[in-house]
């Protein structure tokens, strides 16, 4: 069974690539950590976005478990316009409902899903990684989350916490189970 984490980072001081944790993140990233630790697995992977927030998302549990961070440019937060939106939020939407939609300069769902599937793909269709911890952004998240479960869409993105997990359990055929399994509290 190949179990795949995604992990949306966690509260940082704004959206900008070089953006730090907050208290609060910092805090969240340690409780990563133990959760991770609890969960008794040997990762073979950890995959993360480059903006400084997802990496000190997963930094403190890849020190523990002695892993490196890989960090990839295709796990990218989305480009939802290379220009400032009045309406940003309504525009979001519309990209929801249609994954052809783009904004000048910026990137359909489509575009979005196609780029994080190349650093999905290999992980869940080789035979080298059993265990995995993706880490990126909620819509970019949400996105990828929408080709496992058909409801997951503008709504859910909206439900998304800092951070979030979900995990992705499949054998070499079929999705066996897709799941939020980070419990706040």
């Amino acid at each position: 069974m190949r179990k795949i984490y995604f992990v949306r980072h966690c509260s940082a001081f704004g959206q900008h690539k070089d953006s730090p944790l907050t208290n609060d993140g910092i805090m969240q990233a340690q409780l990563l950590a133990d959760f991770f630790e609890e969960q008794n697995i040997t990762f073979d992977q950890i995959v993360s976005s480059p903006y400084l927030r997802a990496v000190e998302s997963i930094k403190p549990f890849a020190e523990r478990a002695g892993i490196d961070i890989e960090v990839d440019n295709r796990l990218e937060e989305r480009i939802l316009s290379d220009e400032p939106i009045e309406d940003w939020l309504e525009e979001l939407e519309c990209s929801f409902n249609d994954y052809h939609y783009a904004l000048p300069g910026g990137e359909s769902a489509n575009e979005v899903i196609n780029r994080a599937n190349e650093v999905l793909k290999p992980i869940l269709n080789g035979h080298s990684v059993t265990n995995a911890i993706i880490v990126s952004h909620g819509n970019l998240l949400a996105l990828v989350f929408s080709q496992f479960d058909k409801s997951f869409g503008f709504n859910q993105w909206k439900e998304l916490g800092n951070p979030d997990i979900y995990l992705l359990e499949s054998n070499d055929v079929d999705i066996i189970s897709f799941k939020r399994i980070w419990d706040s509290k």
